[in-house]
């Protein structure tokens, strides 16, 4: 019976972690009462609110009190409504006051795990795992981690979010330097930050803003880091894959109220001049703009179009032989066949292969490889491999390197192989695309137009294992043969 059920619902007990305590609650409602201006530069905090469901969190914003003498200052506080405890000897922690607590809590127990199973896993269905259920919400073919696996999930989490608390009170901007290369080198064998997360959590979200907060103030610092890049543009913003939360009742409520809470729910506010999601495309549809509004839209689209068609006739004729400035191939890449003449083990990251590699030059480039946990060190000594040159050099957890191994992978990136090229290619043999011929690219340029971000998604295997960049098959050495990932690796990525 659906009143039974929601009943029953009710005394379900979860549980708030707050630090290292553990304390009993039935709560599945909470008012956040937040600073205009601390929601106005908090994205995160924003999407989390706008994914939760208006019946069970109220937000309360206030303009923080003007300053007399020193007094004053941003508010930003949780509280759990209805919270029971049953462990006398422990005080309820009805109240949270810390940023990156709150987000937790509103994303698992604070809520009923509401923002923890599809579409959103906040906290990678880890925080629902300990509570010992799936919420019906898990997909059919992920299985539940175990109580062990999700607790070192959250921690995870947690750290992570620490980090990105870090680089945001660091004015200098040294830590996210410091932090980059290590990163780009963790992120070689993982989609996301936490282990056995079917998407990216708080702490993707939270480290990428942050990241972006800075990056947005210092210039090419995410040039050549091709796993962070990969990482931060898969990893969609939260307000991409977050959608409002599954409606909680406790089933006495009369049918007034809930008629007129459903009817509500789109229009909870979550911060100042912004509306969400759902509302607008609500209020779109039921004719909610004025026929000014509609065409004050209508006349910024016609001239906009103008002005794309204007810029349009200005460029040269491509057919006539001359393409559009802006336009790049997979020849502004320059791939050459190498050979490895020597590898170690690096000294502290432990993913990492440190190689000594012929591409033809007058001497070896140095160039460290996240290939430790897929490759033995005594098979990769005198291999034919694909390296990407025209990359700046920089250092990879202290080591100097100066390009990149192509490899073959698959999309979460637990299996990687070497790419061979023919038998007959040299060390220095550049790989070629069809009739893309064109002259390689300065390193600089490379990573100021971010083109490993525009060319890479599009160089792929095919069905027999061959390297190709928009289906062209790549060429090299005299037979004009394809290079071939090992075991014939197909459909994978190639970077």
């Amino acid at each position: 019976h659906p009143s039974k059920s929601r009943r029953r619902r009710k005394k379900r007990k979860s549980v708030t972690m707050v630090g290292t305590s553990n304390v009993a609650s039935d709560a599945a409602r909470a008012t956040l009462t937040v600073s205009t201006t601390i929601l106005e530069k908090d994205q995160l905090l924003r999407e989390v609110i706008a994914a939760a469901s208006p019946l069970q969190l109220t937000v309360i914003e206030k303009s923080p009190p003007k300053k007399k003498g020193g007094a004053g200052g941003e508010e930003l506080k949780l509280v759990l409504v209805g919270s029971e405890v049953n462990l006398s000897s422990i005080p309820p922690p009805v109240e949270l006051t810390q940023r990156n607590a709150i987000l937790r809590s509103l994303c698992g127990p604070a809520l009923h795990y509401a923002l923890d199973h599809g579409p959103n896993y906040f906290l990678g269905g880890h925080a629902l795992s300990l509570s010992g259920g799936t919420g019906g919400g898990l997909e059919d073919n992920m299985a539940v981690p175990s109580s062990a696996s999700s607790a070192l999930a959250l921690a995870g989490i947690s750290s992570w979010m620490s980090v990105a608390s870090s680089i945001r009170e660091d004015a200098t901007g040294e830590s996210v330097k410091d932090l980059l290369p290590k990163l780009d080198a963790y992120l070689a064998t993982r989609s996301f930050l936490v282990p056995n997360s079917p998407k990216a959590t708080l702490a993707d979200y939270d480290l990428i803003y942050a990241i972006a907060e800075k990056a947005a103030g210092a210039e090419n610092i995410l040039d050549g880091l091709v796993n962070v890049n990969r990482w931060m543009s898969s990893s969609p913003s939260a307000s991409v894959v977050a959608s409002i939360a599954p409606v909680f009742f406790y089933g006495d409520e009369p049918e007034e109220v809930l008629a007129a809470a459903v009817s509500a729910a789109p229009a909870k506010a979550v911060s100042k001049g912004q509306e969400k999601p759902a509302a607008k495309a609500a209020a779109g549809g039921a004719g909610g703009l004025t026929e000014e509004q509609k065409k004050a839209a209508a006349d910024k689209r016609a001239k906009k179009a103008n002005e794309k068609a204007a810029k349009k006739a200005k460029q040269p004729n491509a057919k006539a032989g001359n393409a559009p400035t802006d336009e790049i191939d997979i020849s502004a890449l320059d791939i050459r066949v190498g050979k490895i003449v020597k590898v170690w083990k690096h000294e502290t990251a432990e993913k990492l292969y440190c190689e000594s590699i012929d591409v033809g030059e007058k001497e070896p480039r140095s160039i460290a490889s996240g290939l430790r946990p897929f490759y033995e060190l005594d098979g990769m000594e005198n291999k034919m491999v694909l390296v990407l040159c025209n990359l700046k050099a920089r250092n990879l957890v202290g080591f100097p390197s100066h390009g990149m191994v192509l490899c073959a992978s698959n999309a979460d990136h637990t299996k990687v192989k070497l790419i061979a090229p023919p038998a007959d290619a040299k060390p220095g043999d550049r790989i070629m695309f069809g009739d893309f011929k064109g002259e390689p690219e300065a390193e600089n340029k490379v990573g100021k137009k971010k083109m490993l971000e525009k060319l890479l998604p599009d160089l792929k295997t095919n069905a027999d294992g061959a390297v190709v960049w928009k289906g062209v098959i790549s060429k090299v050495g005299e037979s004009g043969a394809a290079c071939i990932a090992e075991e014939k690796m197909a459909d994978a990525l190639v970077g």
